[in-house]
Formats: structure tokens, sequence, C-alpha cells
């Protein structure tokens, strides 16, 4: 593990980072904009945590695994595929984190009300945080695709961000007193 002593390194002021390859692109690159993107999420759910440790430990314990698992893929989106020899096994995301996601959300989805109206985002601060992920997520999301166009990237990393923005939907409910107090909404012609 490298132990940085200082956080600045001067390395970025053209206008460039570093990939895990040891490439340089500009900061505005689309590889660095999704992993960016994917860093925000992570960002919305430590503040979504704030409020689930005390009111649903184990959505908390989820999201806590949730964040590791954004490190893990920006770290795989910060290594692009490639043959070149690294000298080290780039961390990717896997189909068993994957599948994790998806057994968070059958669990959570059984509890639930029945849905009958979209849901606004809201009914509590734990919920309307988690609603304000699900669309960061999507923002990576579609970024990611936008890249898998381009350039090899890892199937698993999109499947993961696509589960990952339904994950949140279902915790928002959840949180929402099992979708009971879930905000609902009313198109126009009904108000």
């Amino acid at each position: 593990m490298v132990v940085l002593n200082k956080i600045y390194t001067k390395t970025g002021d053209d206008g460039t980072t570093a990939l895990g390859s040891g490439e340089r692109r500009p900061k505005n690159d689309l590889r660095i904009e999704a992993y960016g993107t994917v860093d925000e999420t992570n960002a919305v759910v430590g503040l979504t945590r704030l409020q689930t440790a005390e009111i649903a430990p184990a959505v908390d314990e989820t999201l806590n695994r949730i964040q590791n698992d954004l490190f893990d893929l920006g770290a795989d989106l910060a290594t692009p595929e490639t043959d070149q020899d690294l000298g080290y096994e780039p961390l990717r995301i896997t189909d068993a984190q994957v599948d994790a996601i998806e057994a968070a959300i059958d669990e959570l989805n059984a509890d639930l009300s029945p849905l009958r109206s979209f849901v606004l985002p809201g009914g509590s601060a734990a919920s309307a945080h988690l609603h304000h992920a699900r669309t960061v997520s999507r923002r990576a999301e579609r970024l990611m695709v936008e890249l898998a166009a381009r350039e090899k990237i890892n199937p698993a990393a999109i499947k993961y961000m696509n589960r990952l923005s339904d994950f949140f939907f279902v915790a928002s409910r959840y949180l929402n007193d099992k979708g009971d107090k879930d905000v609902l909404w009313v198109p126009g012609k009904n108000r």
C-alpha cells in the first residue's frame, strides 16, 4: 500500500490525471467522468448512511458493502482492460457482487407494499437521499454505457450499476415504512 504524505502531487496541474495503467488522460475524459460519477454516487450513499445507521441497521450494513463495491468499481474503471502487463492483477467488479445486490433487492422487495404509482423522492430523509443516489448512479451507468461503446470495459461493471439503482429504489421504499409512506406521483390531470 502506498502512503501519501502530501495530498497534492501537482501532476494534474496540466489538466490530466493518471489511470491505473499509468496512462495519462484529460480530466474531462469519458472514463474519468464515469468513475468520477461512481465516486459521486458513493458520496451520496455516505450521506444516506448518516440516517440509516440508527433506523435501519440491516440496510446500513448493505450500504456499507455497496460503498466498498463502489471503490472497487472506481478502480475497475480507472484501469482500462488491456493486454499490457501492468505488473499486478487489476481489481474488477465480479458477478458475485452483482448477485449480492440482487439478493439484497429481493430481500427488501419481499416486504414492500404493492406499487400502484410512480414514486416521488421523499417521505423520509433517508429515502430522499437514496433517490438522489439512484439518480446519480443512473448517470454513472449512462456514462459507462457510452464508454463501453468506445472502449472495452468489464460487462459486470455495467450490470452492477444497473442493479444498484434498482437497489436504491427498493431500499428507498423500504425506508418509507415498507412503501406505506411513499410519496406518490399524481398526474397533472388528476391534481
